[in-house]
């Protein structure tokens, strides 16, 4: 299948370089870096790696970067999406898991689980949050998840027409989740590693942020 990487970056020109070349170095070559209006050198750093750049012109969010990116990579005849983040958190080596059941036809979507794995150094506030927001999604949606909020996965060529990110920050999450719900695609869980250091536990999501976004889905689900 033809694969594109869809990148959403922010301030990260000290990460940027060795997560592409990380990605080189596993066979990904398609990989476009949406510069969510940085104010750093992130667009010529991953521009000089060898990535395709797209730059917002205002910062809009994670989700709005990746709606941009997948769109890109859809126009560029993507069979498959994968969505990975720039903090250096994922690891390239899961990636050709993520895909086998898509390429096999098993699944529309492959979400990445931190927790079917034994080996992601998850503090442990966070995973108490990522766990309960796994079982609300349940709940609200029927979707039967370990992990709530893990931005390393991958979609189908069907599914990514179909999902559409209007949520442009974190929320974009719970939407697609949502999303899958709604449109009825066919997913998986699959076994990933999340690696977190000082940079990505600064530079990353902020675990308070969890009742925010919580709060904003209820909402978004009422009025829906």
């Amino acid at each position: 299948m033809e694969t594109w990487i869809v990148v959403p970056a922010f301030n990260e020109e000290n990460k940027i370089k060795g997560v592409v070349s990380e990605l080189n170095r596993n066979g990904y070559t398609k990989i476009v870096i949406v510069d969510d209006c940085s104010r750093d050198n992130t667009s010529s750093v991953s521009s000089n790696s060898g990535a395709t750049v797209l730059r917002h012109i205002i910062n809009r969010g994670q989700g709005a970067a990746l709606q941009t990116g997948i769109d890109y990579a859809l126009e560029q005849g993507a069979e498959a999406i994968v969505t990975f983040d720039a903090d250096g958190q994922h690891h390239p080596e899961d990636i050709i898991k993520l895909l086998q059941p898509i390429e096999k036809g098993i699944a529309d979507v492959a979400l990445g689980s931190r927790f079917l794995g034994t080996s992601s150094n998850t503090p442990l506030v966070r995973k108490v949050f990522l766990k309960g927001g796994a079982a609300i999604f349940r709940l609200m949606y029927g979707l039967k998840l370990t992990d709530s909020h893990n931005g390393l996965r991958a979609l189908s060529r069907k599914a990514a027409k179909k999902i559409k990110i209007t949520q442009d920050r974190m929320e974009h999450a719970s939407e697609i989740v949502e999303e899958i719900s709604k449109h009825q695609l066919k997913y998986v869980e699959i076994p990933v590693t999340i690696t977190y250091t000082d940079y990505s536990t600064q530079h990353g999501q902020k675990t308070s942020n969890a009742f925010k976004i919580l709060l904003k889905m209820m909402i978004n689900k009422i009025i829906k």
